[in-house]
């Protein structure tokens, strides 16, 4: 099954934004959001709420996990988050399928899709060194002209 939110993504070639599972998880949000518009509105508040905010926050932890990629434990902390935002998502989505909101179909390519991005979190977060891109070091040096203490002040 193709993509539910079919208009083109322009992500940035640098950051978080620049991350496979970041990619995978805001196209999975968006067909969420999509796919969650058909839900009945008796659900507004309940179902499609949940599944919404959960399919969003699988994004919000990769990126904040990624701006705390040089403490190696903070980083896993909230890649393993977005990790269990996925679960939480695919089980949203089944409760989803068995009260016929959705196809089994499309269930598969959220499932599938959810589980891809969780291996992709795991690899990230049992190899944290792997992101953290040289951060171990300090912008603020005497080496570094433009970021000088009178910048922060």
């Amino acid at each position: 099954m193709e993509k539910i939110f079919n208009k083109k993504i322009n992500f940035r070639n640098d950051g978080f934004e620049d991350l496979k599972a970041y990619q995978k998880a805001f196209q999975l949000a968006l067909d969420v959001f999509e796919i969650s518009k058909s839900f009945p509105k008796e659900e507004k508040y309940s179902l499609t709420d949940q599944v919404r905010r959960s399919s969003r926050s699988v994004c919000a932890n990769i990126a904040e996990g990624y701006r705390k990629r040089v403490y190696p434990k903070s980083f896993c902390a909230k890649i393993i988050d977005a990790d269990g935002e996925c679960s939480e998502t695919i089980v949203h989505l089944k409760f989803a399928m068995y009260s016929d909101y959705l196809s089994e179909e499309i269930m598969e390519y959220f499932e599938s899709g959810y589980i891809e991005a969780g291996k992709i979190l795991n690899y990230m977060s049992q190899n944290p060194e792997k992101f953290n891109g040289g951060m171990n070091q300090s912008i603020v040096s005497e080496e570094n002209d433009e970021y000088n203490e009178s910048y922060f002040l």
